[in-house]
């Protein structure tokens, strides 16, 4: 088994409500924040030590199908696990910043969407 690439830090719901769906999914996880850029993004504590969190991305219009939900990685630098990626057949749809924090979306060899973050 190889080094990996990316160490998953969280699965990312994309709402149009962000107040309302962040008392939901607050509730129904049982979780407090860990971090938030409101009103773009939060990202709620793990439920246990070592898990996964879930996080939550304000988008401007309702995403389709399976593209509502996407993985979202940590990596020390974004730059070399961005060409790693694209050499493993991924593909770069967009660098982004927004609040001080920056990451980048990319697709695996068959469109799936994640992101990519150094700081989160």
């Amino acid at each position: 088994m190889s080094e990996p690439v990316i160490t998953v830090g969280s699965v990312v719901i994309n709402v149009l409500d962000y107040e309302r769906q962040k008392a939901f999914w607050g509730a129904v996880l049982g979780a407090e924040p860990a971090q938030e850029f409101a009103p773009h993004f939060l990202w709620f504590r793990p439920q246990h030590e070592g898990g996964i969190s879930v996080a939550l991305q304000t988008v401007d219009e309702a995403t389709e199908g399976t593209r509502r939900l996407h993985l979202d990685g940590s990596v020390p630098d974004i730059e070399a696990a961005k060409a790693k990626i694209l050499e493993l057949g991924g593909a770069v749809v967009a660098d982004r910043e927004t609040n001080g924090f920056r990451w980048c979306t990319l697709t695996d060899p068959e469109g799936n969407e994640f992101c990519i973050s150094s700081d989160h």
